[in-house]
């Protein structure tokens, strides 16, 4: 393995027994995930199954005329592949890497025979995926019926808690489109975090100041997010951000890099 890179990295992968982990670790591959990267299309048939470490994953729902909106993200706390083992042999979201970082991928079908073999595989990857569920349940609840600045709230601390360094590389564009509004909601919504002390946005950089404070003002779809993730997986450790985060925002490249066949 990399020194500075360790599948284990990943708290999934962090929480199998040592047998299982032995079993899956040498069909570990550790792959940069560039901003843009996308790793599978809706519809699509996975060849491989990522585990992030440093990289965030972003799955998005897209309609008919082009728009889309996040319905989860997934960060060193998870996977991207459930539906592998779920029977649907196609996945029904877009994944593409919200923050660049590192993962590590594994063929499907490899993943898919410890699946069925490992009883402590098996019920590890159930219980996330019922998080998951969860997850992207409060998520479109949390989009139909709380303010932009509590949807911003929830995104900030949810995105703080998968980081390691607590810098994140992505675009105002890119918040909208994840959280399905215009970007002059998401400005104006920063613009009163900072208001209130809680955050400090300047060119592009959001630095927040009080995690408490942003926390207050979230609604309580965060809180459900994260309990329901330490009540399904309390071994994964999910980690809780520090209280000085510093989010950049940078453009992704201009086109989109598709590694899902590679």
């Amino acid at each position: 393995m990399d020194s500075q890179h360790h599948p284990k990295q990943n708290y999934l992968l962090a929480a199998l027994p040592n047998a299982e982990f032995a079993q899956l670790s040498p069909h570990l591959e550790l792959v940069p995930l560039l901003t843009g990267d996308v790793l599978s299309e809706s519809g699509g048939k996975p060849h491989y199954v990522y585990f992030p470490t440093s990289a965030i994953l972003s799955l998005h729902c897209q309609l008919q005329n082009g728009s889309s909106s996040e319905i989860a993200g997934v960060g060193n706390e998870g996977m991207l592949g459930v539906s592998l083992f779920m029977g649907g042999v196609t996945t029904p979201s877009r994944a593409v890497v919200q923050t660049s970082g590192h993962g590590y991928r594994m063929a499907a079908h490899l993943l898919l025979d410890e699946f069925r073999r490992s009883g402590h595989v098996m019920r590890l990857l159930l219980r996330y995926t019922q998080a998951l569920l969860s997850n992207m349940a409060q998520t479109a609840v949390c989009n139909r019926h709380h303010s932009v600045e509590q949807q911003l709230c929830r995104w900030l601390l949810l995105t703080a808690d998968r980081l390691d360094s607590c810098e994140l590389r992505t675009t105002q564009e890119l918040i909208s489109t994840m959280l399905g509004v215009r970007r002059e909601g998401i400005t104006e919504a920063a613009r009163k975090l900072q208001d209130l002390g809680l955050i400090r946005y300047r060119r592009g950089h959001i630095t927040v100041l009080d995690r408490a404070g942003l926390e207050s003002q979230s609604c309580e779809c965060y809180g459900v997010i994260r309990r329901e993730f330490s009540r399904l997986l309390p071994s994964t450790s999910y980690r809780h951000a520090p209280s000085l985060s510093v989010l950049h925002y940078q453009r992704p490249p201009n086109r989109t890099r598709s590694i899902s066949a590679m």
